[in-house]
Order: C-alpha cells, then sequence, then structure tokens
C-alpha cells in the first residue's frame, strides 16, 4: 500500500517536469489525481493537451487519474480543480500548487504585460486554486489535508532579470505562512517548495550562459528529485510539518530559515541620526555574523548510499 492510498490530489503544472514527476509519484503511492496543465509554452502562450497525456500515463499503469485543461489563473478555473476532483473522485486531500510561467527581463526592459502575466500566473493562481479548497476543507470538516506550494531562490535569494518571478515567488512565501495559520484548526499542513532541477524553463537559462545540459545532467538534477519530498509532505508523516520552506536539489533536500529578528536595540524615544550612526552598524554586524553561521550550518551533509536510520 503506498503512502497516499485513498487520497484525492490535484497538481497544477502537472503536464511536464516537476509538476509531472509529482502526479506520476502520487499515482504510484497510491493516490488518485486530477492533472492540470493548459498545455502552453513557457512563457504562458498556447495550449496543448498534455495534461491528458499524464493522465492516460496514470491509468495506463493502473492508477486513476484525469486530466483538467482550466486556467488555474482565474477563480472559475480554480473552483473547477477542486470540482473535478470531487466529481470524478469524490472530494480533495492534497493540493499541489505548482503551475508557472517565465517572462525573464530586467525592469529596464519589462513591459507591464510581462509583469502582469507571471505575477497572474503564479500568485493568483495559488488563490485561485488555494481558496476553493479552503473552503471546502472548512464546510465540510475535511481535515488532515495538505497544501503544497512552489517558491523558489529568484524570489527567496533574488536573481538578475526576474523582478516579476521573483516578486512572485517571494509572495507565494508569504502566502503559504498566512494560509498555514488560517488552516491549521483543520490539521491542514501548509508547506513551500523552493525547488532547483533542470525543467523546460531552466534549461534555457542554462544555455544562455553558455552551457550545455547534457543526459548526465538530466538524470543527476532533474525533476524526478523533487517528486519524493514533495510526496513525503503530502503523506501521513508529515502531518506535523506545517508553515516551512523545504529547498531541494539534485540530490540536496534542506530546511530553509523564516524572517526573523536577529538582534534589536530598544530605545524610550525617537532614534536620532546620531544614536543611529553608532547603533545600526551593530545590527548590519549582527546580521553578517548570523549569515557566516547559517551559511556553515548549511553545509549539505553528505549521505552514504544505501544508508538509513535503521542501519
Amino acid at each position: 500500500m503506498g503512502v497516499l492510498e485513498g487520497k484525492v490530489a490535484a497538481v497544477t503544472g502537472a503536464g511536464r517536469g516537476i509538476g509531472r514527476e509529482i502526479a506520476l509519484m502520487f499515482a504510484q503511492e497510491g493516490a488518485q489525481v486530477v492533472v492540470n496543465d493548459l498545455g502552453g509554452d513557457t512563457d504562458g502562450s498556447g495550449r496543448g493537451g498534455i495534461a491528458e497525456e499524464v493522465a492516460n500515463e496514470i491509468v495506463a499503469h493502473g492508477g486513476k487519474a484525469v486530466p483538467h485543461g482550466e486556467d488555474i489563473a482565474t477563480v472559475a478555473g480554480g473552483e473547477s480543480l477542486l470540482q473535478s476532483a470531487v466529481d470524478h473522485f469524490g472530494g480533495l486531500d492534497i493540493l499541489v500548487n505548482n503551475a508557472g510561467i517565465l517572462r525573464d527581463r530586467t525592469l529596464f526592459n519589462m513591459e507591464e504585460e510581462d509583469w502582469d502575466a507571471v505575477i497572474r500566473v503564479h500568485l493568483k493562481g495559488h488563490y485561485c486554486c488555494s481558496r476553493p479548497f479552503a473552503r471546502f476543507i472548512r464546510e465540510h470538516n475535511r481535515t488532515h489535508c495538505r497544501i503544497i506550494n512552489f517558491s523558489s531562490v529568484s524570489g527567496l535569494f533574488g536573481n538578475f532579470g526576474q523582478s516579476n518571478y521573483g516578486a512572485a515567488k517571494a509572495g507565494i512565501a508569504g502566502f503559504s505562512r498566512v494560509l498555514a495559520l488560517e488552516l491549521a484548526k483543520y490539521g491542514c499542513t501548509v508547506n513551500t517548495i523552493s525547488p532547483a532541477a533542470l525543467t523546460r524553463m531552466t534549461i534555457p537559462l542554462r544555455e544562455r550562459r553558455g552551457e550545455t545540459v547534457s543526459d548526465q545532467d538530466l538524470i543527476d538534477s532533474g525533476p524526478q528529485h523533487i517528486a519524493p519530498v514533495v510526496t513525503w509532505l503530502a503523506s501521513e508523516a508529515a502531518g506535523h510539518v506545517t508553515s516551512q520552506i523545504i529547498h531541494v536539489a539534485h540530490g540536496l533536500v534542506g530546511i530553509m530559515q523564516q524572517p526573523a529578528i536577529i538582534k534589536s536595540f530598544q530605545h524610550e524615544q525617537a532614534w536620532s541620526l546620531e544614536e543611529l550612526d553608532e547603533y545600526m552598524p551593530k545590527l548590519l554586524q549582527a546580521k553578517k555574523d548570523h549569515d557566516r553561521e547559517v551559511a556553515e550550518r548549511g553545509k549539505p551533509e553528505p549521505i552514504k548510499e544505501g544508508w538509513s536510520s535503521q542501519n
């Protein structure tokens, strides 16, 4: 029996890349899956039938899946995603908000349409799918559900030429923290994935830097590395894990720090500029010391092949 046996899941952007690998693994672990994808290009244009292809692949291997080709960046599309799960499988337990597009440009050259399109698909898309699911959870008292959202180092760290994408992905992290608080009473966890994988969206970025992507690179750093972590977060084993950002990249899994005050000073009155001249450098130095400590602790610890905690 798989770890998701009897669960119903909806995965957006599941026609290719990370979403596809998640949908396939969910099905392998026993979940009934609604496979959402418009089938468009990486910039959001066009449509295709790739959701049907993935759903058919799942069914051909003995699983249960249905395609969903609606636009999840609309309220109607998000409601339709939930309704598809209810109509075909009787409900919804797991929502993975993965769909996304890219319109990379520096702010000097970014047009309003480039900004709006990326914010719409990523940030609004998370809202459009999560709101009907949250209402469904409350109205039916459907406990122990899971929402797994997708952020990015582009928003969490910053990345040149991606102010639209970075803003959306940073917003998703904040959205997830709030949603985790609002759904806690129902035992629903809300976590965020920060992925790094070679997909049709990221490979061109490497190629534009003059790098080549080999078949071995796809094995070492492909989207198949993301799916197990998402599956674990969707399982009963992760019932106590919520409001976390998990970074996943080619064999690496790590937990990321959240916004917190590192050091502070309390004054009984408004700060003068002269006082700030004295105390702001102390705050900045505390931040540098903290960053060095976190960078050291965050270095990957190698795991020996075949090792497990039971050995």
